[in-house]
């Protein structure tokens, strides 16, 4: 289906989606933010500190990136409120002139920090820089991320793992998170330049999430995450979780998965209905040597790329593979995997550039209504054997009427 059909539920966004896939669930939309319009559905680069490590603002530009993350715990900590407010927030600071998304600081009280103590009234932990006493509540976070001036900014949620066995501490979580929506919301001072996104939790209970679902969806945010995955679930469940929550929210919404970016798992999720994406590892993956491709991922560091005078991927338009015409070979970055910052720099160039080229034809195949041979051909390209294809991804697509294995591709 084709034919754009707008809808906006703040003044600092427009969702217009532009075409649904005929089988799946995927969807092709245009999310306008206040630094420009968004091509979903879309992955979005983390520059965690307000730089994307190993690639400079206009680097990023240059890849077509116009939507990263920013992480409001670690700007909290430094270089710090009155700093970002100083230099008139975020986009200042990082010389970067498209759209931001905060997530919250919720996130890295589980990662990150073993002493952090979540009650009600938010979560006290020790700062990693001196040790000091600290509280992140839902008004700091918000806060802070109002200073930042980010374009999306996300609720303070409480976070659990998904593999944690505790039921009552998951449904307590759940509660919890939506209570604390209700103060961000009342805590946001910037609703007509930035939009504050839900976030969806439960754990691996479906019945939660869509309780959850109900609760969050009834405060009409601008746009909808589902968070609390990517945490050691079981694929499969991860797929049951995404297809539950995207099946209950609003058809004129985003819909995010925070922390998911894997290709195969971007592919899968955007035909169960998942709109936006982000994830550290494309360019975590290259600073230890590793270029994603078509084919797999590639470790660079191997010595069978020693006298490989090809591209890290033939056809790639990077500006790794493509350079002044010839493109960097697979031996010279192999020469400096270990010995040269160059090396992460161009794989991180190229692994960036890899993910973003990825949804775009991604969210060509959907407005072509030929998503189910794009997903076919992508699986084909990854897994030259079927036998190999992982099962969680055949069960998973084959519940949007997909089916993997299929004669043909």
């Amino acid at each position: 289906m084709t034919g754009a059909i707008a809808s906006s539920s703040s003044p600092a966004l427009t969702f217009e989606l532009v075409a649904r896939c005929s089988t799946t669930r995927a969807r092709a939309s245009v999310l306008t933010l206040p630094h420009g319009p968004v091509q979903l559905p879309v992955f979005m680069p983390v520059a965690t500190q307000a730089s994307l490590k190993g690639l400079t603002p206009e680097q990023l530009e240059e890849t077509g990136c116009r939507l990263c993350l920013n992480n409001t715990y670690h700007l909290g900590l430094k270089p710090g409120q009155d700093v970002l407010a100083a230099v008139g927030g975020a986009h200042k600071l990082q010389g970067w002139s498209h759209n931001l998304l905060t997530d919250s600081g919720g996130f890295q009280m589980v990662s990150l920090l073993k002493l952090a103590n979540i009650t009600e009234e938010g979560v006290r932990f020790l700062s990693p820089h001196d040790g000091a006493p600290m509280l992140l509540t839902p008004e700091h976070s918000i806060s802070l991320q109002n200073t930042i001036g980010s374009d999306i900014i996300m609720q303070l949620d409480d976070v659990l793992v998904t593999t944690s066995p505790d039921h009552v501490r998951m449904r307590e979580a759940m509660e919890r998170s939506v209570r604390w929506l209700d103060r961000c919301i009342a805590a946001h001072k910037n609703p007509t330049t930035q939009n504050l996104f839900c976030i969806i939790q439960g754990g691996l209970d479906t019945e939660m999430r869509r309780r959850c679902c109900e609760e969050m969806v009834a405060r009409d945010t601008p746009g909808i995450a589902i968070g609390g995955l990517s945490g050691g679930e079981a694929k499969a469940e991860y797929c049951r979780v995404v297809a539950t929550c995207t099946e209950l929210l609003p058809e004129l919404k985003p819909r995010y998965v925070m922390g998911i970016g894997y290709p195969e798992d971007l592919v899968v999720s955007v035909a169960l209905g998942a709109d936006m994406f982000d994830c550290v590892w494309p360019t975590r993956t290259a600073r230890f040597g590793h270029a994603i491709t078509r084919r797999g991922v590639l470790n660079i560091r191997n010595a069978k790329y020693t006298n490989d005078f090809g591209p890290l991927e033939e056809g790639c338009g990077c500006a790794c593979c493509r350079k002044g015409g010839l493109g960097v070979t697979r031996a010279f970055v192999h020469h400096n995997t270990a010995k040269e910052t160059v090396a992460a720099h161009l794989l991180t160039t190229h692994n960036v550039w890899y993910q973003l080229t990825l949804m775009r034809e991604v969210r060509a195949a959907i407005v072509a209504d030929r998503y189910p041979a794009f997903v076919r051909q992508f699986f084909a390209d990854l897994y030259p054997d079927k036998a190999h294809y992982p099962a969680w991804a055949v069960d998973a697509l084959r519940g949007v009427g997909v089916d993997l294995q299929a004669e043909g591709v």
